[in-house]
């Protein structure tokens, strides 16, 4: 991958251009010391990853990323001193469409670097993710699931631009005691607890991780909180599983789908929401072949359209919506 760095330390840009120097197969595209001058070179050259810093002059790195998605979108990856000293600046980078976050490596006196590991592991990951779209085939029709004694359900599937989609979808709903929500929103396992509090406080819902034995009960919205990926057993509980393991979406909306089509005694709602790549498109095929109402978001109003798009080229969308028609459409449906 060609891979742009912006940062305005001078020793953190050649920490980060080391790293990426000695990963094979990728290169450096170009190194901007602000957010002004990442904007302009993105539309001039475009690379494959750009490496984000927060805080600097001029154009901090959730606006530049802002700008960069409007303009010249690419996957971008959040690489500040502490990302949990800038939680909520991190969040609103990712609500703009950055894809993940990481601390940034230090680079010693020794010419050595601390933390060089975990951003290096970081790169390698969405280098899989940026790959070539896998072509999933359509399942065959099952008849819908025996209807039980469950709660609605509503379950949403994000990832690039998600946090801020998520949270204005929440927003718009209103308190529903019969309505249970699940998220999953590709977050590492290290943001999933914040990102449950950023939510609650944006949206006046009351957000948890989920517990692994936790069950969907109504009125409640829950998260999906590890690198594994969350599933509904066939006992009805919520659970982590590190299976599939070649599913590089962790935790993947596909087998979060899947495994409600298998197990979830009820007609719901599934939403698919902004995101890179083709992850939900499957499951939601089979959610709809059993009934469901399925919802992708639009164009317009989606960050990067690839997650939603690839519903709809499938098939498995039964709506396609920007995100403020969503509620009235998911209430007339459980109506």
């Amino acid at each position: 991958m060609r891979i742009a760095i912006v940062n305005d330390v001078r020793a953190a840009s050649e920490a980060l251009r080391r790293i990426v120097v000695g990963l094979p197969g990728h290169e450096v595209a170009w190194i901007a010391a602000d957010g002004v001058e990442a904007v302009a070179l993105a539309k001039r050259d475009r690379p494959d990853l750009i490496l984000m810093d927060l805080l600097m002059p001029h154009l901090d790195g959730a606006q530049a990323t802002r700008q960069i998605m409007a303009s010249a979108p690419c996957a971008i990856l959040i690489v500040t001193a502490t990302v949990s000293g800038n939680i909520s600046l991190v969040y609103e980078a990712m609500g703009h469409g950055a894809l993940d976050a990481v601390d940034t490596p230090a680079l010693g006196p020794d010419g050595g670097l601390a933390g060089g590991s975990a951003l290096a592991r970081k790169i390698e990951l969405l280098a899989k993710l940026l790959g070539p779209a896998v072509e999933t085939r359509r399942p065959s029709l099952v008849p819908p699931a025996t209807t039980g004694a469950a709660p609605r359900l509503l379950a949403i599937g994000a990832s690039t631009g998600g946090p801020k989609a998520v949270a204005d979808l929440l927003r718009l709903l209103p308190p529903d005691d019969t309505l249970a929500t699940v998220v999953v929103q590709h977050v590492d396992v290290a943001f999933a607890s914040g990102l449950a509090r950023w939510l609650g406080e944006r949206t006046g819902h009351a957000v948890d991780v989920v517990e692994p034995g936790r069950r969907p009960v109504a009125g409640t919205v829950l998260l999906a909180g590890t690198n594994d990926h969350l599933v509904l057993t066939a006992a009805g509980a919520l659970d982590y599983r590190p299976e599939p393991r070649d599913v590089f979406f962790r935790p993947s909306v596909d087998v979060f789908f899947e495994s409600l089509a298998d197990h979830w005694p009820a007609i719901g709602t599934a939403v698919l929401l902004t995101g890179m790549g083709r992850d939900g498109a499957r499951g939601m095929l089979r959610l709809r072949s059993r009934g469901w109402h399925t919802i992708a978001q639009d164009e317009a109003s989606s960050v990067v359209w690839s997650m939603p798009k690839a519903a709809i080229d499938i098939g498995a969308a039964s709506a396609v919506l920007p995100v403020e028609r969503m509620p009235r459409s998911i209430l007339d449906h459980l109506r």
